[in-house]
This record gives C-alpha cells, sequence and structure tokens, in this order.
C-alpha cells in the first residue's frame, strides 16, 4: 500500500465517524453542549460511578426519582436527562417486540438468528458469545442511531421442562448445565468483556424463577402457583439464574408472573434480595415481567391495596416495574408510611448504576459511537446466522444412507409440505424485521431443480384436498423433502400446546406423499418443541428425518446445507416424548424426580426412565467417531474445612457441603482422544455424563461437559475438559443444600466409555 494513501483513508475514517455522529441520537445526559449540567458531579467521568449517582439522587425530587422507576422513565428537563424506555428485546437478534426499538429508516431490519432452542443444539459455546458480540454491535449501532435502547430483557434461561410448553422454543433446553453455559455465554457476549465494569449493552436473565407454563386446562401464567421443592429449586429451576449472576456478571435479572410456594416471585424477599442480590450478589437491578406488580394485586390478591403491592414488590428488592404501577402508587406508599424515600433511593440506584456503566451519563464520550447503519446486516453477520443454523440442525434418522443427497443422482427433488416456503415463520417469536430471508425451497433449489407443493395450506393443515398434487410431484422427483412442522400459531407465549403430534392432517400427508414417492424421502420438521414422530420412524419409506427448529432468516440455506452433506449437524436439546407421556403429567406440576407409586413419571432426561421417541442429546452425523479416555482422576480428596461436618458422620453419609470445601481445588482435568474414522471432515459434540452415588432421588445421569471440535477424516485430536465437582458432580439434597457424594462416581463419554472417580474426605484449615 503507497504511504500516501494511508492519511486519506484515516481521513475518510475519521469522517465516518463525524458524519455519522452528526446523525445519531444527542447525548442521554451530560450533553457538554448544557452548561447548566456538564459541570456536575453526576456528569464527570474521573469520579467513581458510585458517587457520581449519589449526587445525582440527591439534586432529585421524590416525584422525579418515582417517574424513573417504571420502563418508559420520564426525563428530567431541568437536569439535562431524556426520557427512556428500558423495555428492549434480544432474545436471538435485535426485536421489536418492545416499544424501545423500531425499525425503519436507515435501519430497516437486523440479522436474524435461529431460535435459541435450535442453537443450543449447537452445544458450540463459543458461537453463543459469538451471536452476542453480533446482536450487541447491532444494538449500540441502532441505539447510536435513536431507534434502539441499551437494556435488553434477554435471555430467556427458564428450563424447558415440559414438552407442551409454547415458549420452550425461547430457552436452551431441559438441561441445567447447558442452560447454564448458553446463558453466559450469550450474556458475555452481549454485555462485552472489556476493561472494568463498563457494559456493551445490559443483558438480562429471565423469568426468575420456575416459569413455564402460559395457559394449560384454564390455568394461566398469571394465577399458577408453581409448588416447587427447595431440591427442585436448587439443582434445576435456579441453576441457569446463579450462572447468569455469579458467571455471567449479568446485569439485570426479571422476575416471573407466577407464585412460587404461594408468593409471587416479584414480591418474595426470599428470592429477590436474599438469593439474587444476598447469595449470588447481583451487580445491577431486578425487573418485573411486564405488569407484574399489578397482576399480584388484581389477579393474585396477593395484597389488599395496588399501594401495598409497590410497597411489598420494592422492599422485597423490585428495582424497575415494566408497567405503571410504581409511577402511580408509590407516592402514595411513600405518603401511608409503607415505603421510605430510602427504600425508593435504593431501588433508582440499583438503575443510575447500570446507566452509567452503559456510558449513559458520559454525554458524547461514547465507546461504541462509531457503529451506525453499515455494521448492521453485514455479510459478516448473515454469514454467522447461517453457521448458527447449520450447527443446531439435528439429523434424527438416516435410514439406509438415504442422506446426504446426491446432486448428481437427485436431479429433480419435490419439496413439499406447509413451511416449506415460510419466511416469518422461520424466526420464531421474539423476532425483529430479518435482513432477508432464504426459504427451505429456495435453499434446496440452489443445489437441484425442485418441484414445489404446499400440500395443505398453513400448518394447521385442515383438509386433505391438495394432497393428490403433492403425491404428483413427489412421483415425477428423484427425492422427495417433507417441510412439515409448527409455527405460532401452534405454540406461542401465551399458547401452550394440547399435544405433541403433527397438526391437522399433516402426518397423512406425510404418508401418502412417502408411499408415491419414488426416490428417497427426508421429513423435515420445523417446530420449537418436540413432536412424536413415531409413525415416520416406523414408515420404512421415509428414509430420513431432520429437526430444524426455527432456523432464522438463513434457515433454507441451512436445510439444503445440511441435506446435501456440506456440513454436519447438531445435537437434541431436550428430550422427545411420545403423545402419551402427556396423560401422566399435569403442566402444573413442578416436581422432577418420578414418583412411580402415584403413577408420575418425571421430567427430563434426568429423572424420566420411561420410553422416548429421542432421547437428549441424540443426534446423527455423516461422517463416525470415536473417543478415547486418554487422562482422567481415579481418586478425589475433598478437602473439609469444618470440623463440624469431619465430626457429623450422619452429615457425611449425605455428602459434603459445597459451602464447606474448597471448590477451587476441585476442578479437574479430564483428557480425551477423539478420532474422526469417517472419510469426511465433520464437527463432532463430545457430551460427558455423570452419575452420582447416592439413593433414588438422583438423576439418572446429568450432562457435566460438553465441547465442539472439529476433526478433520482419518485424523484425531485431544480434548480437554475441566469438571468442577462442586458445580458438576454435585446435587441438592431434600432441603436444597447442594453436595457432593462421597464414593464412586461413573462419568459416561459417548456410548462405550465409562470410567469412575472415587470422592474421599480430607481434613484442611479446620475451622474450630
Amino acid at each position: 500500500m503507497s504511504m500516501t494513501k494511508i492519511p486519506l483513508l484515516c481521513i475518510f475514517f475519521l469522517l465516518h465517524i463525524c458524519i455519522y455522529s452528526g446523525e445519531s441520537r444527542p447525548p442521554f445526559a451530560c450533553d457538554p453542549r448544557n452548561g447548566m449540567t456538564k459541570n456536575l458531579p453526576f456528569c464527570q467521568v474521573s469520579l467513581h460511578i458510585r458517587d457520581r449517582v449519589k449526587d445525582l439522587i440527591g439534586r432529585l425530587t421524590l416525584q422525579e426519582k418515582i417517574r424513573s422507576l417504571v420502563n418508559n422513565a420520564a426525563p428530567v428537563e431541568r437536569l439535562g436527562i431524556r426520557g427512556y424506555e428500558w423495555w428492549s428485546e434480544a432474545l436471538h437478534g435485535v426485536s421489536d417486540t418492545g416499544p424501545g426499538v423500531k425499525f425503519g429508516g436507515q435501519f430497516p431490519g437486523a440479522t436474524s438468528f435461529p431460535q435459541v432452542i435450535l442453537t443450543a443444539a449447537s452445544f458450540n459455546a463459543s458461537l453463543w458469545e459469538e451471536i452476542g458480540k453480533v446482536v450487541s454491535d447491532e444494538a449500540r449501532a441502532m441505539y447510536n442511531g435513536g431507534v434502539a435502547g441499551l437494556t435488553y430483557w434477554s435471555p430467556n434461561v427458564n428450563i424447558f421442562r415440559d414438552p407442551r410448553w409454547g415458549r420452550g422454543q425461547e430457552t436452551p433446553g431441559e438441561d441445567p448445565a447447558l442452560a447454564s453455559r448458553y446463558a453466559t455465554s450469550y450474556v458475555r457476549g452481549l454485555q462485552g468483556t472489556g476493561p472494568g465494569n463498563r457494559l456493551k449493552v445490559a443483558a438480562c436473565c429471565k423469568h426468575y424463577t420456575a416459569y413455564d407454563l402460559d395457559i394449560w386446562n384454564g390455568v394461566d401464567r398469571f394465577h399458577f402457583d408453581a409448588r416447587v421443592s427447595k431440591q427442585d429449586l436448587e439443582d434445576t429451576y435456579n441453576v441457569p439464574f446463579k450462572a447468569c449472576v455469579m458467571e455471567g456478571r449479568v446485569a439485570s435479572v426479571m422476575c416471573s408472573y407466577n407464585e412460587v410456594n404461594g408468593k409471587p416471585t416479584c414480591a418474595d424477599p426470599s428470592l429477590l434480595r436474599g438469593t439474587i442480590r444476598g447469595q449470588w450478589h447481583l451487580n445491577g437491578y431486578i425487573v418485573s415481567d411486564c405488569d407484574s406488580v399489578e397482576v399480584l394485586f388484581k389477579h393474585q390478591r396477593y395484597t389488599d391495596t395496588p399501594e401495598d403491592a409497590v410497597a411489598a414488590s420494592i422492599k422485597a428488592g423490585l428495582d424497575l416495574d415494566c408497567g405503571p404501577y410504581l409511577a402511580i402508587y408509590t407516592n402514595a406508599a411513600v405518603r401511608s408510611g409503607k415505603l421510605t424515600e430510602a427504600d425508593v433511593n435504593a431501588a433508582l440506584s440499583n438503575l443510575l448504576m447500570v446507566q452509567m456503566r452503559l456510558g449513559m451519563f458520559d454525554g458524547s464520550r461514547q465507546p461504541y459511537g462509531y457503529l451506525g447503519p453499515r455494521d448492521v446486516c453485514t455479510p459478516a453477520h448473515q454469514q454467522l446466522a447461517l453457521e448458527a443454523a447449520r450447527q443446531g440442525i439435528v439429523l434424527l434418522q438416516n435410514r439406509g444412507r438415504s442422506l446426504p443427497l446426491s446432486t448428481r443422482r437427485h436431479r429433480i427433488v419435490a419439496v413439499i409440505g406447509p413451511n416449506s416456503d415460510v419466511t416469518v415463520t422461520m424466526r420464531g417469536n421474539y423476532a425483529g424485521v430479518a435482513c432477508g430471508y432464504t426459504t427451505p425451497v429456495q435453499g434446496i433449489a440452489r443445489y437441484v431443480k425442485t418441484i414445489h407443493q404446499e400440500g395443505c395450506f398453513g400448518v394447521a393443515c385442515n383438509n386433505n384436498r391438495q394432497f393428490g398434487k403433492a403425491e404428483g410431484a413427489a412421483r415425477q422427483a428423484d427425492a422427495t423433502i417433507l417441510v412439515m412442522g409448527l409455527d405460532q400459531s401452534i405454540e406461542a407465549e401465551a399458547r401452550d400446546r394440547v399435544g405433541l403430534l403433527l397438526p391437522g392432517h399433516q402426518q397423512e400427508l406425510v404418508s401418502r406423499v412417502a408411499k408415491a414417492s419414488r426416490g428417497p424421502v427426508v421429513l423435515v420438521i420445523m417446530s420449537g418443541g418436540p413432536i412424536d414422530v413415531t409413525f415416520a420412524k416406523n414408515d420404512p419409506k421415509i428414509g430420513a428425518i431432520m429437526w430444524v427448529g426455527y432456523p432464522g432468516q438463513a434457515g433454507g440455506t441451512a436445510i439444503a446445507d445440511v441435506l446435501f452433506g456440506t456440513t454436519n449437524p447438531g445435537k437434541l436439546p431436550n428430550t422427545w416424548y411420545p403423545q402419551n407421556y402427556l396423560s401422566k403429567v399435569p403442566m402444573t406440576r413442578m416436581d422432577m424426580r418420578a414418583d412411580p407409586a402415584r403413577g408420575y413419571p418425571g421430567r427430563t432426561y434426568r429423572f424420566y426412565k420411561g420410553p422416548v421417541v429421542f432421547p437428549f442429546g441424540y443426534g446423527l452425523s455423516y461422517t463416525s467417531f470415536r473417543p478415547t479416555l486418554a487422562h482422567a482422576p481415579t481418586t478425589i480428596s475433598i478437602p473439609l474445612t469444618t470440623l463440624k461436618t469431619f465430626k457429623n458422620t450422619t452429615m457425611l453419609s449425605h455428602g459434603v457441603r459445597v459451602t464447606h470445601t474448597k471448590c477451587d481445588s476441585l476442578i479437574s482435568s479430564i483428557h480425551i482422544d477423539v478420532e474422526n474414522i469417517g472419510d469426511m471432515d465433520g464437527t463432532h459434540t463430545l457430551m460427558i455424563f455423570a452419575t452420582l452415588p447416592v439413593g433414588k432421588h438422583a438423576p439418572e445421569k446429568q450432562l457435566v461437559a460438553f465441547e465442539k471440535v472439529h476433526i478433520v477424516a482419518k485424523s484425531q485430536k485431544r480434548v480437554r475438559i475441566d469438571i468442577d465437582a462442586c458445580k458438576h458432580l454435585s446435587m441438592a439434597d431434600n432441603n436444597g443444600i447442594r453436595r457432593i457424594p462421597l464414593g464412586e462416581h461413573s462419568l459416561h463419554i459417548g456410548d462405550d466409555i465409562k470410567h469412575s472417580i472415587s470422592f474421599i474426605t480430607s481434613m484442611e484449615e479446620v475451622k474450630v
């Protein structure tokens, strides 16, 4: 490059920043052009944020403080502070579900990644973090353009406990370890990991806690009291939230609509102040799900007056109300003595701390101020959306090596089904406006000539009048792809499913087309939740079955790439149950563990031992991998740090409390050689499960670690995985106390490797 060109490039870059800065929003606060405020202490970047917050709160009237405790916070014009909308969403891309984001003009759309349940199926933590980085780039760019906020109420880390739940698609699946790692990775990507305590955007882990029912059998989320044991709360429902706060350092947690054991979560001081702040040390704010404060008064009748509802929530630890209740009733609650101004100050302090960490009180000095329209929907971002979909798609059946298809042998492919040419369906819910779409039939058409028939109108598939045309297409083609499944009319927020079978006449369409086809038949399932496709597994005409979740804007390309073998698929993040499982599990029963005496089979792969359609973690590959254990400990000594535990043999028989040992010393490395013994390069998901040496309340097995590794054909790689005994090889007892069981723990690696580790105790630095 000529040296004379370098200054010109620098000038162009600076002009770009200046030009864009001129088009961007004015500073939220502390505008350097405002001579009245620019020298006030809360505007001084050199001061500690805590001192700046204290100064600002001291300048506000009570009413100004109160109007800042709701999602649409009012401006304080005399101090040069603009109004702010806290509610923005970024579940799998910047979304306009909340009022904080507006598409249009310079920002017509944003990159739409696959719905979370499919991204989780990649079991790729680095991918999840990278998606978070891209989403936060686009969010910052839109904030700079004045069309978005900086506080995003994502991710949803609830456990996908019941296969009927309409919002299960938003979650990372049914396993606490998987959900925890997804949550921490995505949050880090969103918030950034730069120096200090600053935030790129502020993420929010929701919905805390034991929230996984929207409406079932006349019970809705506003009236549901989730009866949860201390044991299940500790080792299932709260696990991802704890990881979000303690490992991901998330800036916010959202409490849920439901009650837990008789108390609304947003008014439960044990859950909020006691656990989120007291035990986990949240550095951020707690927000209600929208109108939850009103719900606990009007629907749950938890308090006698709205003022009582406001007081109970704020005293429990709530800082921000998504809704108007705190703005309307807090003043009266203070006047009547139910709250103090100090209570209001404490809540507001948590909110202002986050805004200052975001740089909202730094005037025009914005670390991400260079981001603008050209940083949204970039080719690199859209390529990442495609890669995420490719890695998540799961191959569930491949009878007779029906897949991958061949462009030489399968020159004409029939593409049939109500989801074969969809666009918006591929986004799932809580999505924004995509940069563009490639539908399944369009993706397949990039490889071969296609014949397209929907077969029936919409996923409801209410009649079979068009089935003849679909059968005719299958007779003409060298291969047939049936793209079936669900959409948001079947599963969504406020819409739980009533069954696990394909809707309407879809099963009939699949069977008739398969019978008519003269080539291999592939069933592609587009859905968030699991579907009982036992009929297809048993149909000899159906060679392959693929699950593609809701694959996002590039879904059609990703589906085609997997069909034609240019990429290797992922693993299921949840169990696929048979339809008859539902009759044994009311959605309102929260118990994870089985109760055979009452005919209750338990939930998720950790506690359910009955028949399944496809198990958690299942997924086929186009090549074969062989793991070999290279190195792992056989005995681990647990140092005891309290004399009481050492002397109490009864307590030790139940295991060692994780609070009574040094967890930092109980992280062990396992080395595994993974060999690709097939003829095709491929990516393998290495998963390690454990069974614990305890009684009937222990999980059947539990995921302790996973790693994604790409291996060239006929070669191998060594993978190191660190296992934290306190986190991965412990379980909660009946009182919700997490313990590491003594004795022999079994690690399961792949289908054939089992390795035992014995845990014994030792005394170390005993505290008398």
